[in-house]
């Protein structure tokens, strides 16, 4: 029997983003759709003590799938995040073989190369809007807290007329 058998995953699990999915929705449902698919993921429930990590794929698509906006809300959280886009052309791995639209508090970021954003703790971001994907692309994000937890961004108040 193997002391560390059980912190090697291969298989997706419910984890925190599932449970706070409304009742009677099925996270595959979310989580494979024709723009991606979640790989795995990591936190408090799904192996105690783990931070929050996710990993997802983006596929090609054509107009019937994008654009797409995988995140709506403004939020933030109350630990930093790192966030990532890995496009798959091996002979130019900077290229994002696709377009991201990534908004940080109140400026519009267009994604076209592979990055990492580090997003401080309590810094609103998203929307997150996917308008092409031309070859697959590896999207990741991971954060310090035990479950992924959001706050999100009321919008203004419509002023009385």
């Amino acid at each position: 029997m193997s002391k560390y058998r059980q912190y090697i995953l291969t298989e997706l699990r419910r984890d925190s983003r599932d449970a706070t999915l409304p009742p009677g929705i099925d996270p595959a449902a979310v989580t494979d759709t024709p723009s991606h698919k979640k790989i795995l993921s990591l936190d408090d429930i799904v192996l105690k003590g783990s931070f929050y990590t996710e990993s997802v794929w983006m596929w090609p698509g054509g107009p019937g799938v994008y654009p797409e906006t995988a995140e709506p809300n403004a939020h933030a959280h109350d630990y930093d995040e790192t966030i990532g886009f890995f496009g798959t052309d091996f002979g130019n791995p900077k290229d994002l073989c696709g377009e991201i639209e990534l908004w940080i508090e109140d400026e519009k970021f267009i994604l076209t190369e592979s990055c990492l954003i580090f997003i401080p703790k309590g810094t609103y971001h998203c929307p997150l809007r996917i308008h092409r994907v031309d070859r697959p692309i590896f999207h990741f994000a991971t954060g310090p807290g035990l479950l992924y937890t959001q706050t999100v961004r009321q919008p203004p108040a419509a002023s009385a007329r």
